[in-house]
């Protein structure tokens, strides 16, 4: 079986180099090209005849990032957070465009899409509730993308807390409060590896999905 041709953009950050070595890892896939600030994604793409671009950037070059993914006829798999709903409008028309799909997904920590999961299913018996996200000093975005995502899928307007400090990684809680109790629904994520099965699993499915998924919850 041939093995899905994949390009990590965004090579040299973080996410990027978990990425680049869990793709290695895997049998069925092959890492063809890498690309970070300076390179030219579209030209990349074409040379290494990526199938899936993988990336991992910042929200100030996403959407630019996945014109060019979409438009050189590969699927994508964006990981960087910050694209508005007007952002993710322009890309499912560049899925249609194109005939490839897209997944974006604001987090690939399965236990961080469960956290949302069971918030979502808790806020139908404790209506009253807050989100606190805390993320590493670096992270460009606030609310998160988890924050806002979590917030959605509880269906109403709960208030959102950022914390960015040095020493974090990515945690989240969900707090409920009702009459003499409250429930607390909290993910922590202790490293990057923990992204990195939700990543794989985003790589093989995305080219089975049509157009434009937003979230990794739908393709679980």
């Amino acid at each position: 079986m041939a093995k899905i041709r994949v390009l990590v953009n965004g090579a040299k950050g973080k996410m990027g180099t978990e990425t680049i070595k869990a793709v290695r890892q895997e049998s069925d896939l092959e890492l063809v090209g890498q690309t970070d600030i300076g390179d030219n994604l579209a030209q990349k793409i074409k040379e290494t005849k990526a199938e899936v671009v993988v990336d991992f950037t910042q929200p100030s070059s996403a959407l630019a990032n996945v014109k060019a993914i979409l438009s050189g006829k590969a699927h994508a798999v964006i990981g960087t957070t910050g694209l508005t709903d007007k952002d993710l409008s322009k890309i499912e028309d560049l899925c249609v465009k194109n005939n490839v799909n897209c997944l974006v997904a604001p987090n690939f920590a399965i236990g961080a899409i469960l956290m949302m999961k069971f918030s979502a299913e808790a806020i139908k018996h404790l209506p009253n509730a807050e989100i606190i996200e805390l993320h590493h000093e670096q992270k460009k975005d606030a609310p998160s993308g988890t924050a806002i995502k979590t917030a959605q899928l509880m269906g109403k307007e709960v208030p959102i807390h950022s914390v960015r400090l040095p020493g974090l990684v990515a945690h989240q809680e969900v707090i409920f409060g009702g009459l003499g109790q409250t429930l607390t629904i909290r993910h922590d994520t202790i490293n990057r590896e923990s992204f990195m099965p939700g990543v794989v699993m985003a790589i093989r499915k995305v080219k089975k999905i049509k157009g434009l998924i937003y979230g990794l919850e739908k393709i679980l």
